[in-house]
């Protein structure tokens, strides 16, 4: 039996084939069985009993689902069977989507990973709900930044940013029945990337060609990644004659 679209055949597990499941998940749903070669034939798995225990536990605490995960033997071999069911909810591998298409697993963007969100949720990407986050986990000093700008802009008034965050929040569209949208996460936690990886600006200087001189990266939320990369434009990287 050839892999295809609901079966996939690993020697061994590696903590990356997440990323498969994820897939699986995403799409019509399917087995991976770990301990056979590329044609399915049982070559055995070591460590059977831990995996038993391991996998479903990963699964749980990264992508957020249940899966069965099932020892099976053939001629004194073991090997593990993994079912993941199809989710009728937008799963993720550390802010990645992933989708079972045909043998191959895709990694979503751009356009098809908004068409996705669509069909799934109803949802965009950056208005997609994130659980287990609160306001109060929310950084002051990006809020600080944000009324800052906004004041000096004039687009808000000092008795519109009297109210409290969670009120800013509601009245930005950042809040979905009490929970905070993944967009509220990047403008204003101050460690995005643990939900969204590559959440972050990377500057550099160049010499000739392809020759980097030297780099820096700004983490935090957009709000101070936007205030501090100005400044270190400024200070750092660009040259002006001294007067």
């Amino acid at each position: 039996m050839t892999e295809n679209q609901n079966t996939e055949w690993k020697e061994s597990w590696r903590d990356e084939y997440l990323k498969w499941i994820c897939g699986f998940a995403n799409a019509q749903g399917g087995k991976i069985y770990i301990g056979t070669d590329d044609k399915g034939n049982v070559i055995g798995v070591q460590d059977s009993k831990k995996l038993l225990e391991d996998i479903p536990n990963k699964v749980r605490d990264i992508l957020g689902i249940i899966v069965d995960v099932n020892l099976l033997s053939q001629e004194d071999k073991d090997y593990i069977e993994i079912c993941v069911n199809p989710s009728s909810y937008p799963v993720n591998y550390k802010g990645e989507y992933h989708y079972r298409s045909g043998s191959t697993k895709q990694l979503l963007r751009g356009a098809a990973l908004t068409e996705f969100l669509l069909s799934k949720t109803g949802y965009k990407w950056d208005a997609v709900p994130v659980d287990g986050v609160t306001v109060d986990d929310l950084d002051k000093e990006s809020f600080d930044i944000f009324r800052r700008e906004a004041l000096r802009s004039g687009r808000m008034t000092e008795e519109d940013l009297n109210m409290s965050n969670e009120q800013l929040l509601d009245n930005l569209g950042l809040l979905e029945h009490g929970k905070l949208k993944r967009a509220a996460i990047l403008l204003f936690h101050r460690n995005p990337e643990k939900w969204v990886t590559g959440a972050y600006i990377k500057i550099g200087y160049f010499g000739e060609g392809s020759d980097l001189r030297y780099q820096d990266e700004i983490h935090g939320s957009l709000f101070i990644q936007a205030d501090r990369v100005i400044e270190l434009i400024y200070l750092k990287y660009m040259k002006a004659m001294i007067s």
